[in-house]
């Protein structure tokens, strides 16, 4: 099994005429991925990639009622109305690829989201992969390379790190079930604890690796969940920005990675994640070597 997607997802893309849209479009093509309908308001009637253009999500769901997911790559002025064009005809999840949209936009529609039980994984994330099932959104570049079937689920705020987290354990034989990339922006649809959960109940998924990085509080979150819910599998943790601690009040990378009154930091993630059970890395490539440990392989 998997988490979020499977060969039984059915993709719409928002922005589908547009260079990132058409590129993305291409990539999950060729995985696979099935990509019914793209929608651009007045590009209705077009093809891209042999994939029919709709002028609206209600015009694309008259034609393939199939639709599932949607994956969003528009302009950020115009991704708050994506999002809740998506959210209003119930797909249940909107995978966020958009990077800088406004805060307070993001915020009222993942509150939107929830009202609806749809799903928003983003935004800038670089989208999800099941390996060997199905990939939405950029994720991965030459996903043969970083990626293959197996039973440890990833969850990583950093999209490039989510292929090079994926890779070394395919270095070592060792496949994943299902990769998601949350995006590393201040609010997220989708958390660490959210994937905890899907992950817990997926028979498939046998340990958890997260890739954390400095700011925000969903790695602190996330270790209350395991204390809290008892999360049964074992879970392995890198989090990146040992040297930010030196430069408090300054955002690295992500607009999500900033430190502020000693919230966010490396040190206090580090411990949360300890006290709930989680297995640390110190550095990235022990990952491999501590899961392979608890799952005696």
């Amino acid at each position: 099994m998997s988490i979020l997607i499977n060969e039984n997802t059915r993709i719409l893309v928002q922005g589908i005429t547009g260079n990132e849209g058409t590129r993305a479009t291409k990539f999950m093509l060729a995985y696979g991925s099935k990509v019914v309908a793209g929608v651009t308001p007045g590009k209705g009637g077009q093809n891209v990639e042999s994939v029919p253009v709709y002028n609206s999500i209600k015009e694309s769901l008259a034609k393939h009622p199939e639709i599932n997911c949607s994956v969003i790559l528009v302009p950020p002025k115009f991704a708050k109305a994506a999002m809740i064009e998506a959210i209003e005809n119930r797909i249940k999840l909107i995978n966020v690829i958009t990077e800088f949209i406004p805060i307070h936009d993001v915020a009222e529609c993942i509150a939107k989201a929830k009202q609806n039980n749809c799903i928003i994984v983003g935004p800038t994330s670089v989208g999800i992969i099941s390996p060997g099932k199905c990939k939405i959104g950029m994720i991965g570049g030459d996903t043969n390379k970083a990626y293959m079937p197996g039973n440890i689920g990833i969850i990583s705020k950093s999209g490039g790190m989510s292929s090079e987290t994926a890779y070394i354990f395919k270095l070592a034989g060792i496949g994943q079930s299902t990769v998601v990339s949350i995006g590393g922006d201040v609010i997220n649809g989708f958390s660490f604890k959210d994937a905890l959960a899907l992950f817990e109940k997926d028979p498939k998924t046998h340990a958890v690796v997260i890739f954390g990085e400095i700011g925000g509080t969903y790695e602190e979150e996330a270790a209350e969940f395991i204390k809290q819910a008892g999360f049964t599998k074992p879970c392995a943790a890198f989090i990146s920005g040992k040297f930010a601690e030196a430069l408090p009040n300054v955002t690295l990378g992500h607009a999500g990675a900033i430190i502020e009154g000693g919230k966010g930091t490396r040190e206090s993630k580090v411990k949360a994640l300890k006290d709930a059970g989680v297995m640390i890395a110190e550095v990235h490539h022990e990952l491999v070597e501590l899961v392979k440990k608890a799952l005696k392989i």
